[in-house]
């Protein structure tokens, strides 16, 4: 059987998905995807359905091309998986462009399914892992391939590809993660947009109390490309504080969704008049309430989730 690029293309969206999974960036994973696709298309004369899938078979490329890609290379964390939090809400705010930060994942570009395994936490942790562990926990945990079809796309065995998946949940639960959906809340759920609009309207109207109100008493802040982060609802209410003094008031949000998690695009006004793209945030809700909020600030993020003519210039 030879393959025609009809029976390759619907499977782009998920195969980016995957390769964002296995290296944190999305723009990188576009990139390892198309990859895929090439090399799929150069070898589609040797393809055997008797052997594989197309999807299997395409899943054996794109593991081939991440681990290619990940060889000597750093992981990308958040804040958060740097050290402790700051105790400072006035520390200076400086980016560090030289870490590789993670990037979120722009769900209005590709219908991707198992949403739950992008959550951003979930994604930070699997950067922790050596590549191989990864590639197994992704494939079999949110993937849903068999350990045998795994063990084929690794050109290892069974017993290798079950022992890497133990390593890797043991890791991720040291990490206090996991690939199920847990007590996240999903973004179209109604508590949860009951949540976010409120955060909105407390944003916009600059009211730091309420903003508090939202939290739970352990939130978490972060902001790459700045290094600092701060874990408490104290903290986080001095932080927005020292914004609005700053930027002052009249913001305005809008919504959007990343990493299968409610996210906020929230611009900030100009003092000559009109608003500028200011930060893209990721929110993580438990129950009634906001667990966390990652703050995208970098101009590299943003071409992922706007038209050219929201970018600030």
């Amino acid at each position: 059987m030879t393959l025609s690029g009809a029976d390759v293309e619907p499977f782009r969206g998920e195969l980016v998905a995957y390769c964002y999974r296995m290296v944190g960036s999305f723009h990188e994973a576009e990139d390892l995807a198309q990859e895929t696709v090439l090399r799929a298309w150069k070898a589609r004369e040797r393809y055997d359905p008797a052997r594989a899938s197309v999807r299997t078979w395409l899943y054996r490329i794109a593991t081939n091309v991440c681990l290619t890609a990940l060889e000597g290379r750093a992981r990308r964390p958040l804040p958060s998986g740097l050290g402790a939090p700051g105790d400072d809400p006035g520390a200076p705010l400086t980016p560090a462009f030289d870490i590789p930060w993670l990037q979120p994942f722009p769900d209005a570009r590709f219908d991707v399914d198992a949403r739950a395994g992008l959550r951003l936490a979930l994604v930070a942790a699997m950067q922790t892992l050596p590549p191989r562990q990864r590639a197994v926990l992704v494939l079999r945990e949110v993937l849903e391939f068999t350990a045998a079809e795994v063990a084929g796309q690794l050109g290892t065995t069974v017993p290798a590809v079950n022992s890497a998946l133990q390593r890797a949940r043991a890791a991720l639960a040291d990490a206090g993660e996991s690939t199920g959906l847990a007590e996240v809340g999903e973004p179209d759920d109604p508590k949860v947009r009951e949540v976010i609009e409120r955060y909105m309207r407390a944003f916009e109207r600059a009211d730091v109390p309420a903003l508090v109100r939202l939290l739970t008493d352990d939130a978490v802040l972060e902001m790459p490309p700045v290094p600092l982060w701060y874990r408490g609802s104290r903290d986080y209410g001095l932080f927005m504080r020292r914004v609005f003094d700053l930027r002052g008031g009249g913001w305005r949000l809008s919504r959007l969704t990343a990493n299968g998690q409610p996210a906020l695009a929230a611009y900030a006004p100009e003092p000559g008049g009109g608003h500028r793209l200011h930060t893209l945030q990721v929110f993580t809700v438990t129950g009634d309430r906001i667990a966390r909020n990652v703050v995208f600030a970098d101009p590299a993020v943003f071409e992922a989730f706007f038209d050219s003519s929201d970018l600030p210039r």
